[in-house]
């Protein structure tokens, strides 16, 4: 196991078990409270940070590799989830968690287009692309529970 993959799995675990219980916090509070409005902006918020993080991470891979074809592209996908993720933060806590919910999605799909070549396939790792797409998946999912639980 490399340096970078356990690096990863500690520190994307760690962050993963706080958005879990950020996630099943907000859910506990009663639909009708106000604190209920305030889990959810947190929750939101911290979602926009980490699909920040997540995406802004092929910046780094495309500089490593700015010579190959194609990594324009994954600069730009990258800067557009940026986009999204600002836009989050002036919505409503429920329309911003719903937006970022749908935003891991599709930077999970991004993820798995790396593996048939439809996009750059060797600028990331093989292990960052699959496990990044389920981490995507996860914390969607995280973050539209607290819309199922109304």
């Amino acid at each position: 196991m490399s340096e970078a993959l356990r690096t990863a799995l500690v520190g994307f675990g760690g962050l993963a078990l706080g958005f879990t219980w950020l996630s099943i916090r907000t859910v506990s509070v009663p639909a009708a409270s106000p604190d209920r409005l305030v889990a959810e902006l947190r929750l939101a918020q911290l979602a926009a940070l980490v699909l920040t993080l997540s995406a802004g991470a092929y910046i780094g891979f495309a500089v490593v590799h700015e010579y190959r074809q194609g990594v324009g592209f994954d600069i730009a996908v990258a800067i557009v989830f940026l986009l999204v993720a600002a836009l989050t933060m002036v919505r409503d806590p429920r329309q911003a968690l719903t937006i970022v919910a749908l935003a891991f999605a599709a930077h999970a799909i991004v993820d798995v287009l790396h593996r048939p070549g439809l996009l750059p396939e060797d600028i990331v790792p093989r292990w960052y692309s699959i496990g990044c797409a389920v981490y995507d998946v996860y914390l969607g999912a995280l973050c539209y529970l607290p819309m199922l639980r109304r």
